[in-house]
Formats: structure tokens, C-alpha cells, sequence
């Protein structure tokens, strides 16, 4: 049976979208069959009047890690002992499993119907990708990394990352990721934040080239691409001239990282909403250290002048929300876009534009998914107002369409204090 979504505002997800009135859009077999004129009556399957609403292609968020909520805490926690405790019996895998899944389920109720994850535990990310594709859960489309490869003291090191000591251990890591079939391999080249242990240095290169290498190497042998995170102007310069597709987070480009940018045809995926909190917040808010909230500072500026110069330069400039991190939860897509509108100095229209087809062509998944177009997976989602004029209007969601499936008015629980602290900074339309 078919479905005719009629009477909306169609915004395709192209670069030069604009709001289309008078078409209706057919869906069959998860896929959109015909954009087609209005439709009054049919006998091969059901109407769904749109009433004037907006319908557009469902966000896609490229850096999310499933094992955490975002919700902020008084006192950091020990992410090595509580992996290690969710990993020590069958039941505790069993519940973490079912978090995660949770956890998906509300990037997709969000309007979030593709997401990539970068950094999770075990195989996690991999099963319940699998679960969701064969339909036997409800969630978005995932593009899995499962566990990243770090090295001694290097960020996020024995929990959502493997430690390797040297080329060959780096290779053996990424070979062994491989065996669950990820769509991409996770490097945690310098260090982040949190775990900055000086004033002005909050993106020490932890990871030797040699390293970066061999397990670029291996990715692409295997035919993986690889996302690293990167927080310094030399890890961004080390990633991309030893192999790495994906620069997360990005910091302060020069001329040397911008050719080596178009040399490698690599994309940045631009990450303001973890760093906001840190440079921004009040610390009795945000509970980080005087060095923390420095080094945040300096990370937050650094981000924001990367994607600003790999825009002037054409390079790819992608978005995800790096979920997980303190006051980043996995229904908080749409501040991404906000954020990357006003402080990267974008129109709403390039801004959704990056959130869809954009991101969809750097993960190369855009013959599948990005757009609203003929032949293309019926991922979309619907709004009251549109998100051209403001993009706070995907902050409610009226309908989730996700390979098909259409969930009318999605529930999201929200945190009431996170959404109160973070409102505070949102930038003006």
C-alpha cells in the first residue's frame, strides 16, 4: 500500500531549497516513489493531509556516542571502571544494550533519523545497528564505529577506546573492529577538555603519526573510512597527512591544513554544542574547573574558525552534536544547526542543508538517504512553522518518517534543567 503525504511545504534538502507548495509526496516499500501534482482521491493506499505543515528530510547527526545521556554531573565520573562494570556480566551488558537503545530511539523521535557513531563500547553500536536495519527495533539509521582506537593516556583510553602501544597493535585494533562489520573506524588522536591537564593545551597530540598511519592503512585496506578526533591545530595537520577522512571537532586552520584538507578530499564535521557549555556557562553551572572552562574557551573558538575557513575554501563542513558530553543530549540536534548558523555566520537554509544532503554526502550515503527526492529512502521529518524563516521550528517535531514508517506526534522526555541552561545562550533569529 502506498502513502500520499498531501498539502505540506515541501524544503527538498538541496542547497537552494525553497519551500514547494502543490505536490504530494508518495511513499512505497519505504521508499519515495513519485513527487507528484495533489491528489484528491486514490485506491491504492492512504492520504495524510499535512495541513500546510513543512516536510523535509529527517536531520542526520555524524558524531553521537550511545553510551551517554548528556546529563550533566557535579563530579566526573570514572568512565574506565563503569565500562569495565557493564561489560562484567551478561545482565549489565544486557541493560546497557537497552539504554542505548533507548538512546537511539530518541535521536530518531528528535527528527534524527540517520546517526553516526564515533566511540562506543564493544560491539554495542553494531548490534543494535543491525537490530534496527532488520526491523526489529524502532530507531534511525546508524552508521557504526563501535570502539575507537586510542593510545596510553590518550582520550577516552580503555573505555571507548582500545590502547595501542605501537604501529602493529594500532593495526591489530582496527582489524578487530573490522570483524563486526563497522561502516567507519574511530581514532582518538589528541587529547579533549576533560582530560587537559594544562592551562592553554587542551588538544596535546597523544597519538604518534606512525600510529595515525597504520591504522589508516589498515581502515582503508579493509575498506573503511576513518573519523578522528581532533582538538589542535597539529593533530588536525598529523590526521589528515596520514590518512584520516573525517577531522571531528577541528581546531585553528592554517594554510598547511588547508591544502592538506583538499589534498586528501576530507571533510571537517563541526561540533559547537559540546564546547559551548565549557566556554560559555557560568562554572557553577557547568561544574568545570578554571582550566576546563580555559581550555573549552580555546577549543570553542577553534572549532568555529576551522569550519569557517574550510567554507571559504569549499572544503566539506559537516555537523554532529557529540551526544554524551556534559549538557549534550541525543534530542538536541537542532541547536547544532543554530549554533552553527550564527556563530560559522550561515544562512538557516545552508545551515539545513549541512544537516541533510551535506551530511548524507560526507558519510556517502546520499544516493540513500538527505534528500526528498524520487527513488530515495522516506526519511523526513514534518514541522508547524519553517525552519528557513527559524530554525528553532525543529525544535518540535510533528512527525518522524523514517524509512517509511511514520511516527505521528514523537515524545521526547526532556530535561527540564538542561533545557533551561541551555536556552539561555541560544542565538537569536
Amino acid at each position: 500500500m502506498k502513502t500520499y503525504l498531501k498539502n505540506g511545504w515541501i524544503l527538498t534538502g538541496e542547497a537552494d531549497m525553497e519551500a514547494i507548495g502543490g505536490k504530494c509526496i508518495v511513499i512505497e516499500d519505504g521508499k519515495i516513489a513519485a513527487i507528484m501534482d495533489e491528489v484528491q482521491n486514490v485506491s491504492d493506499g492512504e492520504i495524510i493531509d499535512l495541513k500546510g505543515k513543512y516536510i523535509m528530510p529527517g536531520l542526520i547527526n555524524l558524531h553521537v556516542h550511545l553510551p551517554a545521556s548528556g546529563k550533566p554531573k557535579k563530579k566526573e565520573s570514572d568512565p574506565k571502571r563503569l565500562v569495565k562494570l557493564m561489560t562484567s556480566n551478561a545482565l549489565l551488558r544486557t541493560l546497557m544494550i537497552r539504554l542505548c537503545e533507548g538512546y537511539a530511539k530518541t535521536e530518531l523521535m528528535s527528527g534524527v533519523t540517520t546517526i553516526r557513531t564515533v566511540g562506543g563500547v564493544e560491539d554495542v553500536d553494531t548490534t543494535i545497528r543491525n537490530r534496527i536495519a532488520q526491523g526489529q527495533l524502532l530507531g534511525p539509521r546508524i552508521l557504526a564505529s563501535n570502539m575507537a582506537v586510542s593510545v596510553e593516556d590518550g582520550h577516552m583510553a580503555g573505555s571507548l577506546a582500545y590502547i595501542a602501544h605501537d604501529e602493529k597493535e594500532a593495526a591489530a585494533y582496527v582489524a578487530k573492529i573490522a570483524q563486526d562489520h563497522p561502516d567507519w573506524i574511530k581514532l582518538m588522536i589528541t587529547g579533549g577538555v576533560l582530560d587537559a591537564t594544562v592551562k592553554g593545551e587542551p588538544g596535546v597530540l597523544k597519538m604518534r603519526p606512525e600510529l595515525v598511519k597504520a591504522a589508516c592503512d589498515e581502515a582503508h585496506r579493509l575498506g573503511l573510512r576513518v573519523a578522528a578526533h581532533v582538538e589542535s591545530s597539529e593533530g588536525v595537520a598529523i590526521a589528515l597527512a596520514n590518512g584520516v577522512d573525517t577531522i571531528e571537532h577541528g581546531a585553528k586552520a592554517n594554510d598547511e591544513i588547508l591544502r592538506l584538507f583538499h589534498e586528501r578530499k576530507a571533510a571537517l564535521v563541526t561540533t559547537l554544542s559540546p564546547a559551548l557549555p565549557f566556554a560559555l556557562f557560568d562554572r557553577q553551572i557547568s561544574h568545570a574547573s578554571e582550566l576546563q572552562q580555559y581550555n573549552g574557551k580555546i577549543v570553542f573558538e577553534g572549532i568555529i574558525d576551522c569550519a569557517k575557513q574550510c567554507l571559504k575554501e569549499q572544503i566539506p563542513v559537516g555537523l554532529g552534536t557529540d551526544t554524551g558530553c556534559p549538557y549534550i543530549t541525543h534530542y538536541d540536534m537542532w541547536r547544532e544547526l543554530l549554533y552553527f548558523a550564527h556563530y560559522c555566520e550561515v544562512s538557516n537554509r545552508f545551515a539545513l542543508y549541512t544537516a541533510t544532503k551535506g551530511n548524507a554526502r560526507i558519510a556517502g550515503i546520499d544516493h540513500i538517504t538527505g534528500t526528498i527526492a524520487e527513488g530515495l529512502c522516506a526519511d523526513m521529518i514534518v514541522t508547524r512553522e519553517n525552519p528557513l524563516h527559524d530554525l528553532r521550528a525543529l525544535r518540535h517535531i510533528d512527525m518522524v518518517i523514517a524509512k517509511g514508517k511514520i511516527v505521528s506526534t514523537p515524545k521526547v522526555k526532556k530535561n527540564a534543567k538542561v533545557e533551561e541552561a541551555l536556552d539561555r545562550f541560544l542565538p537569536k533569529q
